[in-house]
């Protein structure tokens, strides 16, 4: 009697312990997203406009109403981007917790232009936080105080004026290209690996004019005269006095306009995603974001993530056309 009992003991604890750890199976399995730090890839260098605001809009993702994890700043440049978005789009996993920094009209272009992994079909945005205009810069001491200073020089000294900017085929890059064609100037375009490095050749006079982003301009304007930018309109929140190209009789339009957000591998899991697309832009709307964001003078352009997927198709859309034009 007493072994029968002894073993109907063994067999309801041994039952009690199975329920135990199944609950605690079902608990882990349920947990929701995420439920360990992010990390978020950004393929430029350290410091530039990417990597600044990054780490910006993603300040606040611990907090509970948005992520309720840390986002973690990962750098992997090289190539004007293409480095770190092929390595990206090859080799990160596809469950959420490791996500990347995009920026249109560069990872679009270079996919149309170069053999790269990645491309608008196998990345999925999540969400935009800014729109950045590229502008032309030069040193503080440089002799060009306008445009025109600028443009007469290159008229007569064909290819001596040198432009750096953040790599072959992103937004400074495009601007160039849409410069030399409208001016119907002949000058040299420097490649960098990224927007510090190419604010600094400018700043060091390595080059005797540089394409950049505003918000990085906007940063170092002690240190440079900024003479135009490429966009529609003037930026008034940051540059109100600095007339775009089309004010000053060139046909550069916002082609180069430079658009960031956060983007997952294609194959992640929807209801991730669907996290993922509620969460992210509510982060970037925080007060405290908007205002980091002013105080570095970086625009912000929050677009949710149908309307992103609709505005990397037309971007393609419109970039095979223009680099073909470009070409020619």
């Amino acid at each position: 009697m007493f072994k029968l009992f002894k073993t109907q003991t063994l067999f309801f604890r041994t039952l009690a312990a199975l329920t135990i750890a199944g609950t605690f199976a079902l608990s882990a399995i349920a947990e929701p997203y995420p439920e360990r730090p992010v990390s978020l890839v950004v393929s430029y260098s350290p410091g530039g406009a990417t990597d600044f605001q990054a780490r910006i809009v993603t300040m606040l993702s611990s907090k509970e109403n948005y992520l309720g994890q840390p986002m973690v700043i990962l750098n992997k440049p090289g190539a004007g981007g293409k480095i770190g978005w092929d390595h990206y789009a090859s080799k990160a996993k596809k469950d959420g917790y490791e996500l990347s920094a995009y920026n249109v009209p560069h990872f679009i272009a270079q996919s149309i232009v170069f053999k790269t992994k990645y491309n608008i079909n196998n990345l999925e945005p999540i969400a935009n936080w800014g729109a950045d205009p590229a502008v032309l810069v030069v040193g503080k001491d440089s002799p060009f105080n306008t445009l025109q200073d600028l443009m007469d020089f290159a008229k007569k000294n064909p290819k001596k004026v040198t432009f750096s900017g953040a790599g072959l085929y992103v937004g400074h890059h495009i601007a160039f290209l849409q410069f030399s064609k409208e001016s119907g100037l002949n000058m040299t375009y420097v490649p960098h690996k990224g927007g510090t490095p190419a604010m600094k050749s400018v700043m060091g006079g390595q080059v005797m004019a540089g394409f950049n982003n505003l918000s990085d301009a906007f940063r170092n304007q002690d240190n440079i005269k900024i003479l135009a930018v490429a966009d529609l309109q003037r930026n008034k929140e940051f540059l109100p006095d600095v007339p775009t190209f089309k004010e000053q009789g060139v046909n550069v339009d916002d082609s180069s306009v430079n658009f960031r957000g956060i983007m997952a591998r294609k194959g992640t899991p929807a209801d991730v995603i669907d996290h993922l697309a509620a969460r992210v832009p509510m982060m970037f709307e925080d007060k405290k974001t908007r205002k980091q964001m002013k105080s570095a003078g970086s625009p912000v352009r929050i677009i949710s993530r149908d309307e992103v997927i609709t505005m990397w198709k037309e971007r393609e859309d419109y970039l095979r056309i223009l680099l073909a034009e470009l070409k020619k």
